[in-house]
């Protein structure tokens, strides 16, 4: 298990006794298993143990089993023999007394404190410390053990944040959000986890049924699966399921490697995704939207998994951010063809089932693949391994290196055209992707793969190149695609879309796979939430939660005359549904800010305040928090309450595009033109990519005087983003009121080439062409 690796880490209320004391729940007495196998509960792994020695012995063996342990001598790797380790300007001590382990660093009031470590967190390649604190807080320490070998750089104490100081404050100071255990990893470190966040208090009733990552945080409750073993026939209703919550049995089929094929096919097509949903669940960047957590649901009925976002992968689907392994499986040849992870992976003790490049060798004949003339490196040389082309890693937590699971065929080609990394130069460094494509090319000639990937639709659009429209739409049809990639070509549609693409994301809003709907949900909230009603009002019926909910939230500003009795009742259905999720991460500011987005929409102002409110107690550097309480002010006429929160976000984050925004608008609001023309301008400087800031900076420039200025920047601007539609729209109409018609003509023609479904394109042509100029 890899320590320390969620992306906020969460908390439990710690004793010093029993381990029920410590948060757990005892499994059930066998007898109570046999009494009441009508509700399924867990009974432990070691329980499990009885009928499946072999696996628990590889379960034993795993990182899952010491993924979270009880600290003590035999499971603390680190060193406590009275060492110091500084950095950042603190000076953090660890110290072993009476067979207990202590560390010794600053605290949240910045002065040093001591704190007994609780447990262990993760075993390899680092291992972090839990630490208690007040609420029922359970911390990690940012500071770290090495546990690799000495000889690789290990066995030493290190900070995750390098040399870089990080106060007391800050989201990222251990004893912050970021590294809290209760918050989101103890989903993932333990088993049964129940949060039992207490919002009134602000503390957490954290349990769990079994420390680290049991058999059932997998199978599920196993309670049924005893009484079925126990019966003398074994036979009975739950004959078919053997009495598990989870089925991952296989079923049956086979990868067959038939007479000269280079590589095996699959006996029977997969028809389950109970494998994935299982895995997915904690190896995927996501949100969960239920508390508990419910066994044996589909992984979009209890998480909502990231798509392919330009701040987690590369535009052509490479890991950036920390996404772990499920997003980028999804997008590969192996996903389509029905390899689930256990067919590399050996599910109970999590390794490889064959050393090296014989994983690979099970379906790709070695014959043709494991020889110089495919990989061209020397036979038995690093560099040979199947892994190093298709599986190129990325460092996080200063010592992880992760496998990017995309299983790609290596794009120097790509790399070239869109800026990422590519495997072939992350070897040969000093080389560029140009060298490398012009290689790949001399040695597979005209069959080299060279198709058009997704990729370059996802550059497209976050580069504002022209046709990104055209491009996102095809990669959002294209069934051959993996469907995470097209959904998030749907996702990006939102900021482009058109009459053509309308029609695509209505189509996807119908499509069998829930990532589909989701994203077709994605696009339609670029288009006016009058017209989203029609495609996805009948999501809120949809029998996958993640998509019910988000379209419950896309429609929640529909005017109400849009509504038929029973859409209302299923928007209200799928509302309550929504709160929901946002109040199983209630200890989480963005799920505040998100409950008070929802209140302001709906005219429940008090209800927003609070939620607001809650929002900046929970997270006082949330700088979205100050910006929406700042503009709910604003619409109830209160600039002067709410210009100290904006000032107060922008001391916090002095290089929010966002905030500098909305302080311009304020200040325009208020006349104080040259200072509203700064922030404007900073805000556009800051997001070169958000073109409506760029559009109202220059708007707020014209009405100043300085239309040539305005029109510069502008010009600018498209220079650098041709296909984005406001800086043309600004550039024609300041013209336009310049009464400069021909230049306007222009601007408004290389909208319509940009944009040919927006109407503003037709209108401008029409005004300019009658020679009228607006006041």
């Amino acid at each position: 298990m890899k320590a320390g690796s969620c992306v906020a880490i969460a908390v439990l209320l710690v004793a010093t006794a029993s381990g029920c004391e410590r948060g757990e729940r005892s499994p059930a007495p066998p007898e109570e298993v046999a009494a009441q196998p009508e509700a399924p509960h867990f009974v432990g792994s070691e329980r499990c143990g009885a009928c499946h020695p072999s696996e628990a012995a590889a379960w034993r063996a795993s990182h899952h089993a010491k993924a979270m342990q009880v600290a003590e001598a035999k499971t603390l790797l680190g060193d406590f023999g009275d060492r110091t380790f500084a950095a950042g300007g603190v000076v953090t001590r660890f110290v072993r007394r009476d067979r207990r382990a202590f560390v010794r660093t600053e605290g949240a009031d910045g002065a040093p404190h001591e704190y007994e470590v609780a447990y262990t967190f993760g075993v390899d390649p680092l291992q972090q410390l839990l630490l208690p604190l007040d609420r029922g807080r359970l911390q990690a320490t940012t500071v770290a053990w090495d546990a690799r070998p000495a000889s690789a750089g290990g066995q030493r104490w290190f900070s995750l944040h390098g040399d870089e100081s990080v106060p007391p404050g800050d989201p990222l100071h251990w004893t912050d959000l970021a590294q809290n255990w209760n918050a989101s990893c103890a989903e993932c470190h333990s088993t049964d986890v129940q949060k039992g966040y207490r919002p009134t208090e602000d503390r957490y009733e954290t349990k769990w049924s079994e420390v680290s990552v049991g058999c059932e945080a997998c199978h599920g409750p196993g309670s049924r699966h005893v009484a079925w073993a126990a019966q003398p026939s074994r036979a009975g209703d739950d004959a078919a399921d053997r009495g598990l919550v989870v089925a991952l049995a296989s079923d049956g089929a086979r990868w067959v490697l038939d007479p000269g094929a280079p590589i095996a096919r699959r006996s029977a097509p997969r028809t389950s995704h109970a494998e994935m949903d299982a895995c997915g669940r904690c190896h995927s960047r996501r949100s969960g939207i239920t508390e508990p957590y419910v066994y044996g649901k589909p992984l979009l009925d209890t998480h909502r998994p990231a798509l392919l976002d330009a701040e987690l992968y590369t535009a052509d689907g490479q890991i950036l951010d920390e996404v772990y392994e499920w997003g980028s499986f999804l997008q590969s040849r192996m996903h389509a063809a029905g390899v689930a992870c256990s067919d590399c992976h050996e599910p109970h003790g999590g390794a490889l089932r064959a050393e090296g490049s014989a994983v690979c060798a099970q379906c790709h004949r070695a014959e043709a693949f494991d020889v110089p003339e495919h990989h061209r490196h020397t036979a038995g040389s690093e560099a040979s391994r199947c892994v190093s082309c298709h599986m190129p890693t990325r460092l996080y937590m200063t010592v992880d290196a992760r496998h990017d699971h995309s299983l790609r065929v290596p794009r120097p080609d790509l790399a070239a055209k869109l800026g990422t990394r590519d495997a072939c130069t992350s070897c040969h460094v000093d080389r560029a992707p140009e060298w490398a494509a012009a290689a790949v090319a001399r040695w597979y000639g005209e069959s080299r793969r060279r198709e058009p990937h997704f990729g370059e639709a996802l550059h497209a659009a976050r580069s504002g190149a022209l046709g990104a429209e055209g491009a996102l739409a095809e990669v959002a049809a294209d069934a051959r695609q993996p469907a995470i990639a097209r959904a998030t070509a749907l996702a990006e549609l939102a900021g482009w879309i058109g009459e053509a693409s309308f029609a695509i994301a209505q189509r996807a809003a119908a499509d069998r796979d829930p990532l589909l709907r989701l994203g077709a949900i994605e696009a339609l909230q670029g288009v006016d939430p009058t017209a989203r009603v029609g495609p996805i009002a009948p999501l809120l019926r949809d029998p996958v939660r993640a998509v019910r909910i988000a379209a419950a939230n896309a429609l929640a500003s529909a005017p109400a005359s849009e509504w038929t009795p029973p859409d209302r009742a299923a928007l209200a259905a799928a509302l309550a549904e929504w709160r929901a999720a946002q109040m199983a991460n209630a200890d989480r500011p963005e799920a505040r800010v998100n409950l008070g987005a929802l209140h302001a929409q709906l005219g429940e102002r008090d209800a927003a305040h609070a939620e607001y409110e809650a929002a900046l107690r929970l997270g006082p550097w949330f700088v979205p928090a100050y910006l929406n309480l700042a503009d709910l002010l604003r619409e109830e006429g209160r600039d002067d309450e709410a210009e100290p929160l904006l000032r107060r976000a922008l001391e916090i984050a002095p290089d929010s595009a966002d905030a500098q925004h909305a302080l311009g608008l304020l200040l325009v609001r208020r006349r104080q033109m040259p200072d509203a023309l700064a922030a404007l301008g900073r805000a556009a400087e800051l997001a070169p990519a958000n073109a409506r800031y760029a559009y109202v900076y220059a708007v707020a420039l014209q009405s100043t005087g300085e239309a040539e200025r305005a029109l510069s920047f502008l010009a600018r601007v498209h220079g650098e983003r041709p296909g984005a539609r406001e800086p043309l729209v600004g550039l024609a109409t300041l013209a336009r009121d310049a009464g400069r018609l021909a230049e306007a003509r222009r601007w408004a023609e290389r909208l319509a080439v940009a944009a040919p479904d927006d109407p503003r394109a037709a209108a401008l042509l029409r005004e300019i062409d009658a020679g009228t100029v607006s006041p």
